[in-house]
């Protein structure tokens, strides 16, 4: 078998092993699986386009929202195949469009500038639905059951980890880790930093755009506060770090301890969840900076320079 063929079918064997899990799992347990499956899916697609670049986006929400809204008004109109492909444009559309507006951007003005879009799309879509529909927030009727919302979850997590492997092996992937190392250096070396940036955006963007979509029917009823929530953004944001965003596994990492946590303290301390929320970033970054994956490449690094050379 070639070397190169090997991690895209593990990441398919790994997918297909975890496929007959709602089969065997209750209600409750069904719905921590599909938490940690969405987070999965936001924090490697997070991962695909900061982690190279370094450019830390808190926008992750605005395309969670966008495809749950498009959840919202598609979903008893058309096929739920077809409502993904929507969901998918849509998220496509609007990361070109505020790619190639902002991506010029970088370190704090970036940052900010990425918060700001997520309020701004809230803002609008709460402004939308009042003028035009008369209230704000709709109901979502979509024949799926949590099992299928798993499943696709999965199927999703299986496909972000093959456009990861698959973009860590391009020129595109070579052009981003030379952006992160240092910009003004790869444009020189003749890297055409912009279009690297917008395309990979955009890939990052339209999977954050899918797993809100597929998220949406699970809620039942959905308006702006719920879709475009920021602890979400955030969220993401902890668990990559945690995990490690310079490795497409690393994301993995911090994600299955952070939703148990999560899950514990939000259903102990709801009242102190954002205080917590906010301590635990200050906590990874402080003790964590490289992430897990950083700290276990440490580790492997140390133990080989310390076994005797023949």
């Amino acid at each position: 078998m070639r070397h190169d063929l090997k991690a895209p079918l593990a990441v398919i064997a790994v997918g297909l092993a975890l496929a007959p899990l709602p089969l065997v799992l209750d209600a409750y347990w069904q719905s921590l699986a599909i938490n940690i499956l969405m987070y999965a899916a936001l924090a490697t697609a997070w991962a695909l386009f900061s982690g190279p670049t370094r450019y830390v986006s808190l926008a992750t929400v605005a395309f969670f929202g966008l495809g749950a809204y498009c959840m919202a008004f598609l979903g008893e109109a058309l096929p739920w195949p077809a409502v993904l492909a929507v969901a998918a444009l849509a998220g496509a559309l609007v990361a070109a469009v505020v790619g190639l507006s902002t991506l010029r951007l970088s370190g704090v003005y970036f940052v900010i500038f990425t918060f700001g879009l997520a309020e701004l799309v809230r803002q609008l879509v709460t402004w939308a639905e009042a003028k035009f529909g008369g209230t704000v927030g709709r109901f979502i009727f979509v024949d799926i059951s949590q099992r299928d919302i798993y499943w696709l979850l999965t199927a999703l997590c299986v496909t972000v980890f093959l456009a990861g492997l698959a973009i860590g092996r391009s020129r595109l992937g070579w052009a981003l880790r030379a952006i992160g190392e240092d910009e003004t250096v790869a444009r020189h070396a003749g890297v055409d930093a912009t279009r690297a940036k917008v395309a990979v955006f955009i890939v990052s963007a339209t999977f954050m755009t899918l797993t809100g979509a597929v998220m949406a029917p699970r809620w039942t009823y959905v308006d702006p506060t719920i879709a475009f929530n920021p602890i979400v953004s955030f969220q993401v944001l902890i668990m990559a770090l945690l995990g490690g965003a310079g490795r497409l596994y690393g994301p993995l990492l911090g994600v299955i301890p952070l939703v148990l946590l999560f899950e514990v303290l939000s259903a102990n301390f709801p009242n102190y969840f954002s205080i917590l929320l906010g301590t635990t970033f200050l906590l990874v970054v402080y003790f964590v900076p490289d992430g897990v994956s950083g700290l276990l490449r440490g580790l492997a690094g140390r133990r080989a320079s310390a076994e005797p050379q023949p």
